[in-house]
C-alpha cells in the first residue's frame, strides 16, 4: 500500500496549540459520534412510546459500555504506534496494525454470536421493567450484530490517532453519523419500527463507515509499509498490545458494569426513572467529550515523548490540557446544573421523565469540574504505558466507592435521582487523589534515577 506523510510528530516545537488543534479534532469526532448515538434515543423519544424509549436507554448503556472496552483494548495498538513514531521506528507499523486488525476480527466474531444467546439474560440482570424486556433484548441482539463494524472503525481511530493524525478518524464518525440519522428517520419515523429500527439504523450505518473508510484509506494510501503479509497473527505483537490494552479494557468494563449496576439500581424505580436516567447519560456523554478529547490527545503526545526520552514535554502536555479542560468544564457544568430540564427536553416531552434526567444531571454537573483532572491524567499515564494504574484506580473507584455509594444515596428518603448521582463526584475526588500521589511517585522515581 502506498505512503504519505500524514504522521503527526509532537516531540519537537510548541505543545499547546499543536495539541490543541489535535484535541479539536478529537472532540469533533466525538461529538459526532455521541450525535451518532443520541440520535436513537431522539427519534425513538419523538415518534414512539416510552417502552420503547426505555428499550433504547438500556441497551445502548450496555452497547457503549462493550464499545468502550473495545475502544479502550485498541489504545494499546494507540500507545506501541506513538512511541515507535518518537523512536522513529515507522517500519515496524505495518505488523503492529495487521496483528491488531486479526486479533479484533476475532474478538468481534466471538462476541457477536455470544450475545445473541446472552441478551436475555443481560436484559433480566439489568432489572429491565416487563414493558420494556422483549424490546430491549431485540435492541442488543441487533446491536452486537454489528460488532465487526463497531471494531472497524474503532481501530481505524485507534492506527491514526497513533499516528498524530485525527482527521480520518473524523472522516470514519461523520460518515457514520449522516448514515445513522437518514436511517432512524427511515426505519424509526418512516416505518414505525420503534427501537429495533434504531438497531438496525445503527448496524447499517456502521457498516457503511467502515467500508468507504477502508476505500479512502486505499485511494491516500497509509504513512508506512503495509501489506496483505502484514494481516497475521504474531504474538508477540499481540501480547504488547494486550499487556497494554487489556488493564484499560477490563477497567472500562469493571466501570461499564458499575454503571449498569447503577442503572439496575435505578431502574428498580419503574420506567420513568428507567428512560429519565438514558437521556441523562446522553447528556453526560456529551458533557465528558471534552475532558475524554484531552485524554485521547495526551496520550499520543505522551506516548510520542515517552518514546523519544522528553519526559519534560510529556508532563507539560498534561498541565495545558488541565488547565483548558477545567476551563471549558465550568461554563459546561453550569449549563447542565442549572439548564437541565431544558438539555433534557431535546429528547423527550414527557415532564416527568424530563425531570428525573435533570436531576440525576445536576449531579454529574459538579463531577464534570473533577473528571477534568481524572481524565487528562489517565491520558498521561496511558501514554506512558502505566495503563495497570489506570485499571487499579478505576476498579477502586467503581467498586470500592461509585456502586456503594449509590446504592446508599439510593435509600435517602424522598428518592432523588441527584442523590444517587453525588456518587460520582464523590468518587472521582477520590480518584484523583490516588492519581496525583502516583504522578509524584513517578517523578520522584525518574529523578532518583538521573541521579
Amino acid at each position: 500500500m502506498s505512503q504519505n506523510s500524514s504522521i503527526k510528530n509532537f516531540t519537537g516545537g510548541g505543545i499547546f496549540l499543536p495539541m490543541l488543534r489535535f484535541t479539536f479534532l478529537i472532540m469533533s469526532a466525538m461529538i459526532i459520534q455521541m450525535l451518532y448515538g443520541a440520535v436513537d434515543l431522539l427519534v425513538v423519544g419523538q415518534f414512539s412510546d416510552a417502552d420503547n424509549v426505555a428499550a433504547v436507554s438500556i441497551g445502548s448503556q450496555l452497547m457503549h459500555a462493550l464499545t468502550l472496552v473495545l475502544t479502550e483494548l485498541a489504545v494499546g495498538t494507540t500507545v506501541i504506534l506513538g512511541q515507535l513514531i518518537g523512536e522513529k521506528k515507522t517500519d515496524e507499523c505495518g505488523r503492529i496494525v495487521g496483528s491488531t486488525i486479526c486479533f479484533f476480527a476475532a474478538a468481534g466474531i466471538i462476541i457477536t454470536f455470544a450475545m445473541q444467546f446472552l441478551a436475555p439474560g443481560t436484559a433480566v440482570i439489568l432489572n429491565t421493567p416487563a414493558e420494556a424486556f422483549d424490546l430491549t433484548v431485540s435492541y442488543i441482539r441487533i446491536c452486537c450484530g454489528g460488532t465487526l463494524f463497531i471494531i472497524g472503525y474503532n481501530i481505524i481511530g485507534s492506527i491514526f490517532r497513533g499516528l498524530g493524525d485525527a482527521k480520518m478518524p473524523l472522516i470514519t464518525i461523520l460518515i457514520a453519523g449522516i448514515a445513522n440519522i437518514i436511517g432512524d428517520f427511515i426505519l424509526v419515523y418512516g416505518f414505525g419500527m420503534g427501537a429495533a429500527g434504531a438497531a438496525y439504523a445503527t448496524v447499517a450505518s456502521q457498516a457503511i463507515s467502515v467500508f468507504l473508510s477502508i476505500l479512502i484509506i486505499r485511494r491516500k494510501g497509509l504513512p508506512f509499509p503495509f501489506g496483505l503479509s502484514d494481516l497475521k497473527f504474531n504474538r508477540t505483537v499481540i501480547k504488547r498490545i494486550v499487556r497494554l490494552g487489556a488493564p484499560l479494557a477490563i477497567h472500562d468494563l469493571l466501570v461499564g458494569i458499575s454503571f449498569l449496576i447503577i442503572l439496575a439500581i435505578i431502574n428498580r424505580f419503574g420506567v420513568i426513572a428507567a428512560a429519565g436516567i438514558g437521556i441523562a447519560e446522553k447528556l453526560i456523554g456529551f458533557i465528558m467529550l471534552l475532558p475524554i478529547s484531552f485524554s485521547q490527545s495526551i496520550a499520543t503526545v505522551v506516548a510520542q515523548n515517552y518514546g523519544a526520552n522528553k519526559t519534560d514535554r510529556a508532563v507539560k502536555a498534561l498541565r495545558y490540557g488541565i488547565a483548558c479542560s477545567l476551563f471549558c468544564s465550568c461554563l459546561i457544568g453550569y449549563l447542565s446544573f442549572f439548564h437541565g430540564k431544558i438539555l433534557s427536553g431535546i429528547f423527550s416531552y414527557d415532564a416527568d421523565i424530563c425531570f428525573m434526567s435533570a436531576e440525576y444531571l445536576k449531579a454529574y454537573a459538579i463531577d464534570c469540574l473533577f473528571t477534568s483532572f481524572l481524565f487528562c491524567y489517565m491520558g498521561f499515564f496511558n501514554g506512558c504505558g502505566k495503563t495497570a494504574f489506570v485499571m487499579i484506580q478505576g476498579i477502586i473507584g467503581a467498586f470500592a466507592l461509585r456502586v456503594p455509594l449509590s446504592l446508599i444515596f439510593s435509600f435517602i428518603e424522598p428518592v432523588s435521582l441527584f442523590y444517587i448521582g453525588l456518587a460520582a463526584p464523590c468518587t472521582t475526588v477520590i480518584q484523583n487523589i490516588m492519581c496525583f500521589v502516583y504522578l509524584k511517585l513517578m517523578s520522584k522515581k525518574s529523578g532518583s534515577s538521573n541521579h
